[in-house]
C-alpha cells in the first residue's frame, strides 16, 4: 500500500530539519561505486553554498574497477515503502553546481536489480538555479519495466559514467505541480 502525498504538501525537503534528514522524515545517504568494487570517492555536507543553505556532494568519478559514480540519495517513505506520485508532473529542484552534467535517478518498488533505474540528466551551472524535471522525460534504465509513478520508491543525484570531479549542492526539492 503507498503513502500519498497531499497535493498541498509537494515539498520533499526544504532543508529545514538537521541533515542529513530531509523535510519527509528519511535521510539523505551517499553511495559511491565502492559497493560494487569501484575506487570512486565522495562527501555529503550540509554547508552553505552561494548564500544559501545546501546540501552539497563532492566526489571524484574514476572508472577503474568498471565503476564510475557518486549519488546522493533519498528514500521517499519512512518506512522504505512506495509513495503514489501520481498526482504530480515530476520534480523542481534548486541547484547550485559546477557546470557539469548530472543525472536524477528515480527508483520503484517493482525494480529488483541495484542498477536498475529511471533517469533524466540536467546541468547544474555555477549559480542557484531551479529546474524542472517532468516525469515524462525520465527513461527506463537496464529495465523494460514501465515507470509507475504509484509506487515511487527512492530518488538520487548521480555523478556518473564518466572521469570527473563532481561538486553539486541541493538546496530544495519538490514535486512539481
Amino acid at each position: 500500500m503507498g503513502q500519498t502525498i497531499p497535493k498541498n504538501a509537494s515539498i520533499i525537503d526544504d532543508l529545514s530539519r538537521e541533515a542529513p534528514a530531509a523535510s519527509i522524515g528519511t535521510s539523505w545517504q551517499l553511495f559511491t561505486d565502492q559497493v560494487m568494487g569501484g575506487v570512486s570517492t565522495g562527501t555529503m555536507s550540509r554547508e552553505v553554498v552561494g548564500g544559501r543553505l545546501a546540501i552539497r556532494m563532492r566526489g571524484d568519478i574514476r572508472l577503474e574497477n568498471n565503476g564510475g559514480f557518486v549519488q546522493m540519495a533519498l528514500d521517499l517513505s519512512p518506512d522504505s515503502g512506495v509513495v503514489d506520485a501520481s498526482a504530480w508532473s515530476g520534480i523542481e529542484l534548486d541547484l547550485y553546481g559546477d557546470d557539469q552534467e548530472y543525472g536524477m535517478h528515480l527508483r520503484t518498488s517493482d525494480l529488483t536489480r541495484p542498477w536498475q533505474s529511471y533517469r533524466q540528466s540536467f546541468r547544474a551551472l555555477p549559480k542557484w538555479q531551479t529546474i524542472r524535471l517532468p516525469f515524462a522525460g525520465f527513461s527506463p534504465y537496464r529495465t523494460e519495466i514501465p515507470l509507475d509513478l504509484r509506487r515511487l520508491r527512492r530518488l538520487g543525484l548521480a555523478a556518473i559514467g564518466r572521469a570527473f570531479s563532481a561538486d553539486l549542492a541541493i538546496g530544495g526539492l519538490r514535486f512539481l505541480s
